[in-house]
């Protein structure tokens, strides 16, 4: 479990065995970590295989390499790493389980000075998971959705935000990773069941 806090950040530094692992830079973070442990990679949740002479390694599976953007990456590029939630730890975001829901597509960036706003696209069967001020997570970032239309939703970066992770970076089309709100997804199952019980 995380919070979508970015507590680091690291480099992608290439893949191995086709596709099967990772290996991500991360001054500093192998000390702290054992083989088996979870990481927030971009928001996905992996689990480190170990420490390597470049970094961290990672197994990637077909299913994370399909509905989420760690199969596209190119070296040097910077990802968005978290630590796993502890009970001592502050839930200062929202809680993500590093559970991608889909794909989302950078439609705009606009210049909001000190920030930035972004329009992101999202596939049409996620909609109902969303609301207005709602919290999303993009890239394993805790976000507030500022305004939501029926394929798409705007998210205001402050500068602690554009600093602190890799969202500084986006570009118009680039693919990012959405986790939908934990708590939304479980109220709208269980609302939808009712439904088609009665």
């Amino acid at each position: 479990m995380f919070t979508g806090i970015i507590s680091h950040q690291g480099l992608f530094r290439g893949y191995r065995k086709g596709r099967g692992e990772m290996v991500v830079e991360a001054p500093g973070l192998a000390a702290k970590l054992a083989a088996g442990e979870s990481v927030a990679v971009n928001g996905v949740c992996l689990s480190l295989l170990g420490p390597d002479r470049d970094g961290l390694r990672f197994n990637l599976s077909r299913e994370t390499l399909e509905r989420t953007n760690l199969g596209a990456l190119k070296p040097g590029g910077r990802l968005n790493l978290e630590l796993p939630l502890t009970l001592a730890s502050p839930l200062s975001g929202h809680l993500v389980s590093g559970h991608v829901d889909a794909l989302g597509k950078v439609v705009k960036i606009s210049s909001r000075p000190p920030g930035k706003r972004v329009t992101l696209s999202f596939p049409p069967a996620l909609r109902p998971y969303f609301i207005p001020k709602g919290s999303v997570a993009v890239d394993g970032v805790s976000l507030t959705i500022a305004s939501l239309g029926p394929s798409s939703f705007e998210v205001e970066l402050i500068p602690l935000t554009l600093e602190g992770s890799n969202l500084g970076r986006l570009r118009g089309g680039a693919s990012v990773n959405l986790e939908c709100d934990m708590i939304g997804k479980y109220v709208y199952n269980r609302l939808s069941q009712g439904r088609k019980a009665g």
